[in-house]
């Protein structure tokens, strides 16, 4: 058995270097392909993306998997082993119901949307996403074909970021954080509002740049298997354990936006080099779901880089940097203003008791789309529509509303419920990391994030893939994914600051 599971390691670690290979293709085309290489790049990635289909479906790969299936059974359920074979046989038995052809097309309709969707946002002009964006649609609704019968036809598309969640647990969660949610959002409103005009000033682009290197450093970023470079869309992508690329944006007019968005990818990828070198080039090599990957960057941005603890220790090297700008503005003025309460257009840069209903939207008009109740040529309105109902905002361009998000352009249909459900997680594992960790405040006060970094590593990083999104949350806090911490924290954090 040991020489056909090492065969099994042969094939599958040739599927992760075309995975690999593939994401440096993506990652390149989103940070300094030129444009004119749209299509050339198009035909690349959806040949790679066949060639990795045709290799991780392969009749030898099945085989192994039946003669291997009695011996994984005999080892510990919680060995590397087991589990690859166990997930190897998961992504067997989903990809064999898709053909190499439906691979290769939804690939290439990615790579041409996303160059579609960068002219569209750019140019505010929805009509040119929306051939290219109607064709994604229709590929998905033929992928979620395939898994048919379902409960849902959301569900197929929902269980590749999460595995073994349903559509209607998610639905469930998320009727639960709406409408208290929605009570905090109007508690808040009747209260003075919080000034946060100083972030809005001239941040000199490499200062911005410098500073955001100088705090995910300190977090513990590697750079020795790192890179952060520009994107219109921040994102994380890795080709491997040892070589992770993050992306920023930076506004020159907002501190905030560059800032919080480099700690959030910093958190995704502490995640990706915190995976145990053991499962490298395997299937587990990745994170346990994206609701998991969320709640680390989540974590990261939120529950600590927008605490006074961690602005204790970093807003007087902040000020020092930007003395112009922030001299005369106290730490708890600038603490309260980076935490502001306040319905606005974009998701990436909304605030903590605002973000879950952008989600939450999204989701709707993605099972809307999904079910053909919502035509894609009506999803500008739609969009404004929830809004303004949810928000009580309408965005004046489709550049600021609809076109905002990459997503869609990437064929990534089922991801956005991830990043709620990474809220709630973060809280959960925050609450339990409190308790191993009795004196992390006085910690993140000094600047030092070892201790939590290196909790994380232990009870999430090291895992990989290893375990389903629900049972490792149930390792760790002896709870699945529960609404309730979050809705907790969120309401001792923002009573503090308004006082509620």
């Amino acid at each position: 058995m040991e020489q056909k599971l090492e065969r099994l390691r042969f094939l599958l670690g040739q599927a992760a270097d075309l995975a690999a290979s593939q994401a440096l293709l993506d990652w390149d085309q989103q940070t300094y392909m030129p444009v004119g290489g749209a299509e050339d790049r198009s035909d690349q990635i959806s040949t790679l993306a066949r060639l990795l289909h045709e290799t991780v479906t392969s009749p030898e790969v099945g085989a192994l998997l039946e003669d291997l299936k009695p011996w994984a059974e005999s080892l510990h359920p919680d060995s590397n082993d087991a589990r690859l074979i166990r997930v190897a046989r998961r992504n067997y038995d989903k990809l064999t119901h898709v053909p190499a052809r439906w691979v290769a097309e939804s690939a290439q309709a990615s790579s041409l949307g996303h160059a579609a969707w960068e002219h569209a946002r750019a140019n505010n002009d929805f009509k040119h996403f929306e051939p290219f964006l109607q064709r994604i649609i229709n590929l998905r609704q033929e992928y979620a074909g395939f898994f048919a019968p379902y409960d849902h036809i959301y569900d197929p598309l929902l269980d590749d970021f999460e595995p073994g969640l349903k559509t209607r647990e998610v639905q469930q969660i998320f009727s639960t954080l709406r409408s208290e949610q929605v009570k905090l959002i109007a508690a808040i409103s009747e209260k003075p509002q919080v000034d946060d005009s100083f972030l809005s000033q001239e941040y000199p682009d490499q200062a911005q740049w410098d500073f955001g290197v100088q705090v995910i450093s300190q977090l513990g970023l590697d750079w020795q298997h790192a890179r952060q470079d520009r994107s219109a869309h921040p994102f994380t992508t890795d080709f491997g354990i040892g070589d992770v690329r993050i992306t920023t944006r930076i506004d020159a007019q907002r501190f905030d936006s560059a800032f919080f968005s480099s700690v959030h990818e910093c958190g995704h990828a502490l995640y990706q080099q915190g995976i145990h070198s053991a499962l490298r080039r395997t299937p587990l090599a990745a994170g346990a779901s994206m609701a998991v990957h969320e709640s680390q960057s989540r974590l990261w941005e939120n529950l600590v880089g927008r605490s006074l603890d961690f602005w204790t220790h970093f807003y007087p090297l902040l000020q020092q940097r930007f003395p112009a700008q922030l001299a005369n503005v106290s730490l708890t003025a600038f603490y309260k203003g980076i935490n502001r309460v306040e319905p606005s257009l974009i998701r990436v840069e909304s605030d903590e008791a605002t973000y879950n209903l952008h989600i939450m939207l999204r989701l709707e008009l993605e099972i809307a789309l999904m079910e053909g109740s919502l035509a894609v040529q009506d999803l500008p309105q739609a969009w404004n529509a929830r809004m303004h109902e949810y928000l009580g905002i309408t965005p004046p361009t489709d550049s600021l509303g609809v076109l905002q998000d990459v997503h869609w352009s990437a064929s990534l249909i089922g991801y956005f419920p991830t990043y709620a459900l990474g809220n709630l997680i973060s809280v959960q594992l925050w609450e339990c990391a409190e308790k191993d960790i009795p004196d992390l405040g006085d910690r993140i006060r000094q600047g030092d994030f070892a201790p939590l970094r290196e909790w994380l590593r232990h009870r999430i990083h090291q895992h990989g893939a290893k375990f389903e999104p629900q049972e490792l949350v149930e390792k760790v806090t002896g709870s699945r994914i529960d609404p309730h911490p979050y809705l907790e924290y969120l309401r001792n954090k923002y009573g503090a600051i308004y006082g509620l």
